[in-house]
Formats: structure tokens, sequence, C-alpha cells
């Protein structure tokens, strides 16, 4: 029987109609592809089963979080590489096929006859079951609270001591704000500074921080600007981290952490009101809710900043077409959705707020990515000791390809500045934006 790799290589070329970017390395040693390329490891005919079973990208990710994929060289370069090709079609030229429109061309009689040799390659048996990774039955309508509960357990209860070797010492898990020669430390830092001056918290004022993680933008505000601020999570884990840390430096007086829905909070009116990363979990059919409920709880002349990340739009008329991830739906964001930064702002306006700023910071999240997947690849070893192998590969992938995406303008992010604008008409924004000084 000839050697697998140059098998496998000449199949994918046929399915895919394009030449395969990366190297390949089969279970029996074999190798094919461009040499000096990034290598794919195919370390078991297993991950050729999934793909059968489960053609795209969910098939590829079982794949990897099992371990029987895997990459050499530069991760970064190998998935800017397959990306195009796994994911995207050259609109401009038609070459290429994407994996995901594969099966639909099976109709073909060449290809079908590669995927008989695929299947022969594979093996016989049964799909394998799908890593305990990946979220299975999921109970509920999509973003009600109920299935919001369980769907920010499975991202953020996987354990603080997994996040603490992922983050630093920050514990920040949104875009850090960088400057040359800044730190991780310094720029998540940064990042929080420059949340409470657009929000322009002095002394006294109440600040709610929606979707608060662990705590590290109330504790910003109380022990630098003197607010009162109040954290809300759906994280059990993250509440009690937050607690600590709280308690530690002895700001019980000033901040508190709650377990909370941001739809349950009553206790408005607030002056400022920060959303970091967290409106991602809302949902397109729950925006307009989110929206109302920060509008009708900030008191007027307050100030929102919403730091969310954005798509880019479909081709106009076709936003429909727009579906969730695979993989980062099964393994990392359950039910997360991503919304064009346009849409956003429509959605704040809808709701009343004015919104006076928009800045985009897409190269920041790229670069902290980047150091998160250092951080965990320099704690690999504990990373895993305090989750499991595949969780750990998750993060990695979802990190490393999150960078890339970034990097290629795929994927944004951006701190959206509104008001609650009074009927006065008087905002209380600066003339020159810029400065975050009332």
């Amino acid at each position: 029987m000839a050697e697998a790799a140059p098998r496998l290589t000449a199949l994918a070329e046929e399915l895919l109609g394009a030449p395969l970017p990366v190297r390949i390395r089969a279970w029996d040693g074999s190798e094919a592809g461009p040499p000096g390329a990034p290598t794919l490891v195919v370390r078991n005919r297993r991950a050729l089963r999934r793909l059968l079973w489960r053609p795209g990208e969910l098939g590829l990710a079982r794949a990897w979080v099992a371990g029987e994929l895997d990459i050499e060289g530069d991760v970064y370069e190998a998935l800017d590489r397959l990306a195009g090709l796994f994911w995207e079609r050259n609109p401009a030229t038609g070459k290429g096929r994407s994996a995901l429109t594969t099966v639909a061309a099976l109709r073909d009689p060449g290809l079908r006859a590669a995927a008989r040799e695929l299947i022969v390659l594979a093996g016989a048996g049964l799909p394998p079951a799908p890593p305990r990774e990946e979220v299975r039955r999921r109970r509920g309508v999509l973003h009600s609270p109920r299935r919001d509960r369980a769907a920010i357990s499975h991202h953020y209860n996987v354990g603080n001591d997994f996040y603490e070797r992922v983050l630093g010492p920050s514990m920040v898990y949104s875009c850090a704000y960088w400057e040359d020669g800044s730190t991780l430390e310094d720029a998540q830092r940064a990042k929080l500074d420059l949340i409470c001056r657009k929000l322009a918290l002095k002394p006294g004022d109440r600040l709610l921080d929606v979707g608060c993680g662990w705590g590290s933008m109330v504790l910003h505000a109380a022990r630098e600007y003197g607010a009162a601020a109040v954290g809300v999570t759906l994280s059990t884990e993250q509440a009690a981290y937050a607690r600590k840390r709280i308690a530690d430096e002895g700001l019980t007086d000033r901040v508190e952490i709650r377990v909370q829905d941001y739809r349950d909070v009553r206790d408005g009116p607030y002056e400022a009101i920060s959303s970091i990363g967290m409106a991602e979990h809302v949902g397109s059919a729950q925006y307009r809710e989110y929206a109302a409920s920060l509008h009708s709880l900030l008191k007027p002349g307050g100030r929102l900043l919403n730091h969310q990340i954005a798509r880019r739009p479909l081709d106009p008329g076709n936003e429909e077409r727009y579906h969730v991830d695979e993989f980062i739906d099964a393994y990392v964001f359950p039910d997360g959705e991503l919304a064009p930064v346009g849409t956003t702002v429509s959605l704040l306006e809808e709701a009343g707020f004015e919104v006076r700023d928009v800045e985009a910071i897409r190269e920041h999240y790229a670069l902290t990515l980047r150091q998160w997947v250092a951080n965990l690849e320099a704690n690999w070893a504990e990373a895993v000791r305090f989750s499991s192998p595949g969780r750990a590969r998750v993060w990695k992938l979802y990190m490393a390809a999150s960078a890339v995406s970034f990097e290629r303008n795929r994927i944004g992010v951006n701190q959206i500045l509104a008001v609650r604008t009074p009927e006065s008409g008087t905002s209380g924004i600066p003339l020159r934006t810029r400065d975050w000084r009332r």
C-alpha cells in the first residue's frame, strides 16, 4: 500500500479543488507537501473518520481536541494558510472549494471516487464519540436566562487556576490596550484606565459592570477613581474569585459582586455602566432588550462603555445567511453571536442612547491573544492539570485562530461610548472627545 501522506495530500487537493498549502505527516511516518511549510500532523486515522462522518469545521475541531490532529511549526502561519482553504473561497478567482461545501460537490463522479479512497484510508468503524469538552444537549429557549447560565458556566467555570495561567495576574479576559514596550499587565491596566476615563468616573459615582469577570474593572474603578462599583456575572467561580480579591484589597465597602443576570438588576440609576466583552453572549434576538435594560439603569447624562467584538457584514440583504462558527459554538462560547458594529450602534440608538464615540482596537486584540497563547504554552503542564488536555487544546486553537482573524481583518473589536442624553441635550461630553474629561 502506498504511503498515507502523499495519498492524503492528493485526496485533499482533489476534494478541495486547490493545492494544499501545508505539509502533511501521517500516522505511518510518511510526509508530503511543500517543503518548509508548517506541518499538519495526522496522528491517527480516527481523524479521517471524524471528517467523513462530520465534514467541515466541526469534524476538524473534534480531531484537534482529541489530539488526533496537530500542527508543527508556526501555528499562526498554519492557521492563516488553512483558513483560506477550509473556510473561505476566493470570490475573485473562484478557485478552491470550502470544506463546508465539499459534501454538495460530491455529486461529481471524480470527487466521489476520491471520497471512496478516503474511506479506505480512514479504516472501518463507526465515528468516534465527540470529545467530552464539547457542549452536548442544550436545554431551554435560546438566550433565556437558564440557557445563558449554562453557556456561561461552560466557558467560565473551567477553573480559576486554569485562567490564571492563561490571563496572567491581571485576570482580565478582554482586549488589552497596547503601547510600544508594554507588558500584558501594563496593557490591561491601560485598558481599564481608558474605560474609566471615557466614563468620566469620579469619587462616589455608581458604576455597574455587566459581565464583571474576575472583578478587575470594578476593583480598578474603586481603587483608582473612588467609584462605588457593582459587578454582575453568571459564573459562580468568577464571583467567588472576585469577592476574595475585593476583600484582600479592603474594598468590600465600595465594591459588590453579584451572581445575577443583567436583566434582573433593578437598583438603578447608575452614573456609568461598563460592558466589556459580555455583549457577544447576548444574541441578536435579545440585543434590543439588553440595550433597553442598560438605558433604563442609567441616570440622565450617564454613560455606557460597550466593548464588543464585531464581525464583518455580509453582502447587502444577506444577513440572514450568518451562522455561528461551529467550533466556537461547540467548544468555546455556546450560543455566542457576533454582529457588525453598525448594527450594534443602531440598536443602541434605537434604545435611546446617543452614540458619541467608536474606537476600533482590532490590532490590540491580536497582540493580546498572542500573549495569552504564549502564557498557555509556557504553563502547558499546569493548564492541563487544572483542566484537561482537550480543554487546553481548545483554548490554544481558539486563541491562535482568533489572533489571525483579528490580524487579517476578518473580525474586529470596538469600544462604543454612548450617553443617556437628557432632554436638555447636555451630554457632558467634551468638545474634544478623545480628551475623555467632562
